[in-house]
């Protein structure tokens, strides 16, 4: 019983020094987040890593991610998109260089360098994520395989 007690008193301490740590998005990030992103709902903030933060809300009935840093610069904003979204240089790239995969997910990701399409594919025990230019070149490349993790690039 003792041994019960103190697991999960651990635990609660364990909650408790993680949401301590959880800070809220700074006013300069919600300010630019306000001035591109007018009319939506549901915003979630979310500290995606030190000096960045992830806003997660609705707009136009999509769900959309957008990133920015700690002085409020827009970094990316993703979301979800329909198979018939895909340009046709881009499912060709799909369909001869990973032949034989399932599109698990299919998003758009916009920063300032431009639109790229990202995939998340399966094949057997392979996940392979993969960004697309809209001209159908990959521009990134990762895979995983049994836990094993392997990136490439271009």
């Amino acid at each position: 019983m003792k041994k019960l007690f103190v697991s999960v008193s651990v635990v609660l301490a364990m909650v408790v020094c993680t949401e301590a740590q959880k800070k809220e998005a700074p006013q300069s990030v919600k300010s630019a987040f306000e001035q591109q992103f007018k009319n939506v709902s549901g915003v979630k903030w979310d500290q995606e890593k030190t000096g960045e933060w992830e806003a997660e809300f609705k707009m136009n009935g999509k769900e959309y991610s957008a990133n920015f840093d700690e002085q409020g610069k827009w970094l990316e904003t993703e979301y979800e998109i329909n198979e018939n979204q895909i340009p046709a240089a881009v499912k060709n790239t799909i369909n001869t260089s990973f032949a034989g995969y399932k599109m698990k997910e299919s998003e758009i990701s916009e920063t300032s360098k431009g639109k790229a399409y990202e995939f998340e594919l399966i094949k057997e025990k392979e996940k392979v994520e993969v960004a697309i230019a809209e001209d159908g070149k990959i521009i990134k490349q990762e895979s995983s395989t049994k836990g094993k993790d392997k990136e490439d690039k271009d």
